[in-house]
């Protein structure tokens, strides 16, 4: 039988990394992923020459000038910005909430005239002073027409249940630009890789030994007796067989259409912000990269229950699962041969940027 130094389990990307940065330490590595694919939930799918987000939209933005040039010695990216939009009741607006969108819902042209017009909307909640609820919440921060036209209904639609009975920390505070600029994230670095993200998976990789359609618990032991380590990066109360409970998670359910037009919406990411629209967003996966084939591809990305055989993407951190969490947090110390890493062994959700610098620090911790 053969040995490595390392078993590496999910070959999403801070697996990749973890074993990037491992054959670079001169340890032999073996990875696996019961997908058909690599990359995890970053994987593209090459349909006619567009790299469609299979798992839905990922856009690489960071302030860490590190992890920015990390990924760069590895791929080129392009200039992507994301600039979202949203649609409610026949009408688009600019997302984050901007100049722009506050011409298109008042008619302001100025700074000073937002800034009142936001004051006067928010000045009818100003008897709330401990919101119960994040619809409470939202109202005291910024008011009824943003909160009505722009949050409630994609909120309620991403966590299944009514914004009063969601908790009021969920927004902590609601970013106002007043400013004209659409770009959605502050981060001083954003693109996408040229060619997509397997490209990145695919240099990551590079000279590891990686199986696919290879489940992990299905011959637990026999992979265990393989390493002297495992980096395990799925679900953390599966690996404990779910003897603290299970955590909860929302999913996603996406619905890609390959469509014989040229251009479909003109943008990238349309979200869909009324309750009563099942989806909450349009994704157009050529404009990610400035394609210009003769056909698209779009996706209409529906949340989702999350059950057995569903893929989990948001964990619930209401103070139940928090509890849990930190039980299986408590397990995980005891033992001394695993590592866990990554969005679901976490149990956190996590930006790129996020992945690879806590996948680079637990390598530095490994190897250094």
């Amino acid at each position: 039988m053969e040995r490595y130094d390392y078993l590496i389990v999910g070959a999403g990307l801070f697996g990749a990394v973890f074993a990037h940065e491992a054959k670079l330490a001169g340890k032999r590595c073996l990875v696996i992923d019961k997908r058909a694919h690599r990359g995890g939930n970053i994987y593209c799918e090459d349909v006619e020459g567009i790299r469609v987000h299979k798992y839905g939209a990922h856009i690489f933005h960071t302030d860490n000038k590190d992890v920015w040039d990390y990924v760069n010695r590895l791929v080129e990216f392009n200039r992507y910005t994301n600039s979202p939009l949203a649609y409610y009741e026949g009408k688009l607006y600019n997302l984050p909430f901007n100049m722009n969108t506050f011409y298109q819902l008042w008619g302001v042209k100025t700074p000073a005239e937002a800034k009142a017009k936001i004051a006067e909307q928010r000045k009818a909640y100003e008897f709330i002073s401990e919101p119960a609820n994040l619809e409470e919440q939202a109202l005291k921060l910024c008011g009824k027409d943003i909160y009505t036209c722009l949050i409630k209904g994609y909120t309620e639609k991403q966590w299944g249940r009514p914004a009063t009975e969601l908790p009021a920390f969920i927004i902590k505070r609601v970013p106002f630009r007043f400013i004209f600029d659409n770009n959605y994230f502050n981060d001083a670095y954003q693109g996408i890789p040229k060619g997509g993200y397997n490209v990145l998976i695919d240099a990551l990789l590079e000279g590891i030994e990686v199986r696919l359609d290879t489940n992990y618990f299905e011959n637990r032991e026999a992979w265990d007796a393989m390493a002297d380590k495992i980096l395990f990066t799925g679900c953390i109360d599966e690996f404990f067989n779910y003897q603290c409970g299970r955590l909860e998670y929302r999913s996603l359910r996406f619905d890609h259409r390959h469509l014989d037009i040229e251009d479909y919406q003109g943008n990238a990411v349309v979200n869909y912000t009324a309750g009563d629209v099942p989806y909450t967003r349009v994704i157009e996966h050529k404009h990610f990269e400035y394609g210009t084939q003769p056909t698209t591809v779009i996706t209409y990305e529906y949340p989702d229950t999350f059950a057995p055989g569903k893929e989990p993407y948001y964990p619930v951190n209401d103070a139940r699962n928090s509890e849990i969490f930190k039980s299986y947090r408590e397990l995980a110390v005891s033992r001394e041969n695993v590592l866990f890493g990554g969005r679901l062994a976490q149990y956190t959700y996590a930006d790129m940027d996020d992945t690879v610098a806590a996948a680079l620090a637990l390598a530095k911790q490994q190897f250094c």
